[in-house]
């Protein structure tokens, strides 16, 4: 099965997990910016990967918009979002099944990896606004207890990043 890995990362995680999925499925790993280059249907599988902000998945939309032609010429089609949050955080699955519909699951096999956050990478604009959204949760009266949590795990760089995520996207190719 020829595959490919398209990932699109701003600090780095994404791309820790492009790589690992490459290697482990011995296959292609291209960044984002080279996807406009790529005809699609030589490919049997293609894997996209990117980063969330605010509940979303950035590029996504590119993505989205090519998996009804490639789902009906028969390509497998997987998607891997990256985010600070552990896997386990109800807000992810939440997020998750926001951004792809019942009808978008059954042409896209979709994973969550947990990243984290190296502010030392981000952008200035991204780099403000979690200053700014940790802020307000740190300063919130009456917070919950995974509130407070997450600002204190927000407040500085942080890497949860684990190979495992990338071997059970691999397994999917193989």
């Amino acid at each position: 099965m020829k595959s490919i890995v398209i990932y699109n990362s701003q600090t780095g995680f994404t791309k820790k997990y492009a790589e690992w999925i490459a290697e482990a499925a011995a296959c292609e790993c291209v960044e984002f910016k080279q996807a406009a280059k790529l005809n699609l249907a030589d490919y049997d599988a293609i894997v996209f990967g990117s980063w969330c902000m605010a509940g979303n998945i950035v590029k996504l939309a590119w993505f989205k918009k090519q998996m009804p032609a490639l789902a009906a010429a028969g390509k497998k089609l997987i998607v891997y979002a990256v985010g600070g949050s552990p896997k386990e955080n109800p807000d992810v699955a939440v997020a998750m099944r926001r951004v792809f519909t019942d009808e978008d699951r059954k042409i896209v096999k979709v994973f969550y990896c947990p990243g984290g956050f190296n502010y030392e990478k981000m952008n200035g604009a991204s780099k403000l606004m979690m200053k700014m959204f940790t802020k307000v949760l740190a300063s919130k009266k009456d917070a919950t207890e995974d509130e407070k949590k997450m600002a204190e795990m927000i407040s500085h760089s942080y890497d949860i990043s684990d190979k495992k995520y990338a071997d059970a996207i691999a397994a999917e190719l193989k």
